[in-house]
């Protein structure tokens, strides 16, 4: 009779031809499934960061300070008929007793100091206005009578920056006077107030001229400029077991308009940049490109990131030999034999193609019943693991179980690889370790990003949305992609 493997036969039959197998040479050993080198695929992202950038608020109630004179505008006009002429009834008729009396009307209208206040995109600059005017040289009769008034001028301001981020600004102009300089004379009322629009004009062209120059001084585009170069970098996300690094690669700079709240102007830059994760050696950091013109925009605080929870499988084996040792403290139940008491030695794994896990089992069996010595061998177990989206625990289905054993029971230790407990223990033990990785490489990363200093530049990140994506076998490790979302931000803080 010829030899013959121990595979796909019963136990009883196994056992029945123990006698006549014990004299054959051993079968060639079954080949372990075969190894796969590739490594998982991090796509990149692309997110949107804001880019504050802040100035006092006072800078702006300065330059409308220098912008608008103190005096606006004086008066000297001759006007021939300040007081009309009198006329009484003579013989039925009316006569002019009196001539109509001329005056002079000197004065000033001059302002008070300016009150910035506002919120969010609303701007506004209270301007006080105040008008002190007399009649002078009442053709002798009244010596001079003097009349003041009041208005409030309210500047509505709007900021923008220009394609090459130089700063701008529009101003629209509105008054009212809560109190209308006039002179009476003899019941006739005399207001000075038809000047106002001809002469604020001209202010409203000055304050459009001076804020951009005052704006200026925060340097905007320098600041951007330094800011967009040194934001070409990579970040440390994890810096051990395993390293992973975070690289930026900025692809424009857009404007979101400003917000004015109390005393800080705020000027809302939005940076986008391709983001990539790299786990192992930091990677090169990318080349610069110049400052590119402002495009519109397009949103501002959403970092996004791709990272790999990734598992060594050397990591891996001596979780899953824990998880089985442990097991095995009690038999394992196997269809068509039943209890089966089994020692686990050795455990391998590593990534086989197609993504599949492969899993080796150094394991001794035996049935519980009976007098059958243990039975030793290699199984080796290939699956495709899988997981639901959204979660770390492990599955496993396409499973496959190969042995190379070396008793006539060969057919035991196939059955206990394929038995649910097995399997079954070795995919809850993959996603325990996943499940601590990944909790612990999320605190990591909100740690390493909430306040990360590259040069000049200081990244702020609160990390808010967490995706868990499907899990990948790989040749380099066991891959559980997960991508972060979050509020970001970059701030110009220079170090000198």
């Amino acid at each position: 009779m010829g030899c013959v493997r121990g595979r796909g036969r019963t136990l009883g039959a196994a056992i029945a031809f123990a006698a006549v197998l014990a004299g054959c040479s051993r079968p060639a050993p079954i080949e372990p499934p075969p190894r796969a080198h590739d490594a998982p695929r991090i796509p990149p992202e692309s997110s949107i960061i804001a880019v504050p950038i802040d100035a006092d608020a006072a800078m702006l109630t300065r330059a409308i300070e220098r912008a608008v004179p103190r005096t606006l505008w004086t008066i000297d006009r001759r006007i021939e008929r300040c007081v009309a002429p009198q006329r009484v009834k003579l013989f039925g008729k009316q006569v002019k007793v009196t001539p109509e009396i001329g005056c002079t009307i000197v004065g000033t209208v001059t302002r008070g100091a300016v009150r910035l206040h506002g919120k969010g995109k609303v701007i506004v600059a209270d301007l006080p206005i105040h008008a002190e005017i007399s009649a002078r040289d009442v053709g002798g009769v009244l010596k001079g009578e003097t009349a003041t008034g009041s208005a409030m001028a309210h500047a509505r301001i709007t900021l923008d920056l220009t394609p090459d981020w130089q700063p701008r600004a529009t101003v629209a102009l509105s008054y009212d006077w809560t109190r209308p300089p006039g002179i009476d004379f003899l019941g006739q009322r005399i207001t000075f107030t038809d000047q106002a629009d001809a002469k604020l004009r001209p202010v409203v062209r000055d304050l459009e001229r001076s804020l951009p120059r005052e704006l200026a001084r925060l340097d905007v585009r320098s600041k951007l400029d330094s800011l967009w170069r040194q934001a070409f970098t990579s970040i440390d996300l994890n810096a051990e077991n395993p390293p992973v690094w975070a690289r930026i690669t900025p692809r424009a700079l857009s404007y979101a308009g400003y917000t004015l709240d109390g005393r800080r102007l705020r000027l809302n830059v939005a940076l986008e940049a391709g983001t990539e994760t790299f786990v192992g050696p930091r990677p090169a950091d990318p080349a610069p490109t110049p400052l590119p013109p402002m495009t519109p925009a397009r949103g501002a605080g959403q970092l996004k990131l791709f990272v790999p929870v990734v598992a060594d499988y050397a990591q891996l084996e001596p979780v899953i030999l824990r998880a089985l040792t442990k097991r095995a403290a009690r038999p394992f139940v196997v269809p068509g034999i039943g209890p089966v008491t089994a020692r686990f030695d050795k455990v391998t794994a590593y990534g086989s193609p197609g993504g599949r896990i492969a899993v080796g089992l150094t394991v001794a069996a035996r049935p519980a019943a009976g007098n059958v010595g243990a039975t030793h061998g290699v199984i080796w177990i290939a699956a495709h693991p899988v997981n639901a989206p959204g979660s770390a625990k492990v599955g496993f289905r396409d499973l496959v179980v190969t042995g190379d054993t070396d008793g006539v029971a060969a057919d035991l230790l196939l059955r206990l690889g394929n038995s649910p407990g097995v399997a079954a223990l070795i995919a809850d033990a993959l996603g325990q370790n996943f499940t601590g990785d990944y909790h612990k490489l999320l605190g990591k990363i909100g740690r390493a990003i909430d306040a990360k200093r590259v040069g000049d530049v200081v990244i702020h990140a609160d990390l808010g949305t967490v995706e868990t994506g499907v899990i990948e076998a790989h040749g380099t490790g066991l891959y559980l992609p997960v991508r972060l979302s979050g509020d970001a931000r970059i701030t110009y803080q220079p170090t000198r």
